[in-house]
């Protein structure tokens, strides 16, 4: 499932017992559309869940107000509150997740790998067999 929407609440970023990152981002995805040439809204709530590096990628990136899109699957679960209510979750797990640029602007900052900062990484010069295994010297689209 793909969604876009603005961001409700900062995200959550925790922790298992185990030492895994997770976070939890709150979107709200509206529609309008008309009926009987009147303006109508509809929207949905979802939480987000990230995990691992995504998890700390999207605590350091999005913020309340945010608009986002972001893809992955679908998950409903039971719960039981603290009250002792119990209740249904509906949740995305997140594989992919981006601002969305429609009405802003994005800056993207590769993170360090095997010890190099984003600045110090190698990067492709022009002249790169990068797409070689393509069979030509073009991009790949």
């Amino acid at each position: 499932m793909t969604v876009s929407g603005n961001v409700t609440r900062d995200p959550e970023l925790r922790y298992t017992q185990g030492g895994k990152a997770t976070c939890v981002v709150g979107i709200a995805d509206s529609r309008r559309y008309q009926v009987n040439g009147n303006w109508e809204e509809q929207t949905q709530y979802w939480n987000l869940v990230f995990w691992e590096q995504a998890a700390e990628n999207a605590a350091a990136t999005f913020t309340k107000g945010m608009r986002i899109m972001a893809h992955g699957r679908v998950q409903i679960r039971d719960y039981e509150g603290k009250d002792g209510q119990k209740g249904v979750a509906r949740e995305i797990i997140v594989e992919e997740a981006g601002p969305t640029i429609r009405w802003a602007t994005a800056t993207v900052e590769r993170n360090a790998k095997d010890g190099m900062t984003p600045s110090s990484a190698p990067r492709p010069s022009a002249a790169s067999t990068e797409f070689d295994s393509f069979g030509s010297d073009e991009e790949p689209f």
